[in-house]
């Protein structure tokens, strides 16, 4: 059983930053993709950033230019700096890996509230 342990997220005013962190229990480059997804109550959990096992990276449209996703793979941590944080991005961020047969794994989720 994979284990993903995430970190940081919490409260942010708006134009300010977070880093969420994974903690992966296995090689995260043996994983088809490997990313940060986000959720809100009753809505489907969606990607915001990702990498393929190719290195490239996918971003949503709504976090381009804003969040960095960067992977250690010697420690098998997943990083997402988000900066200039929006209200909008208010939502509970999960990491997920995917396996070659498409089965995914899952964090426990972290809030992350962007407010005045």
């Amino acid at each position: 059983q994979v284990q993903l342990v995430e970190s940081g997220g919490g409260l942010a005013q708006p134009g300010g930053s977070l880093r969420l962190s994974c903690a992966v229990s296995e090689n995260i480059a043996s994983f088809k993709t490997v990313g940060w997804y986000r959720q809100a109550p009753g809505n489907q959990r969606v990607s915001v950033a990702r990498f393929f096992r190719s290195g490239s990276a996918s971003y949503a449209d709504s976090v381009k230019g804003r969040f960095t996703l960067s992977r250690d793979n010697a420690k098998n941590i997943l990083s997402l700096q988000m900066d200039n944080l929006k209200p909008e991005d208010t939502d509970v961020y999960y990491c997920g890996v995917r396996r070659p047969d498409q089965y995914y794994y899952w964090g426990q989720g972290t809030q992350v509230t962007v407010t005045t």
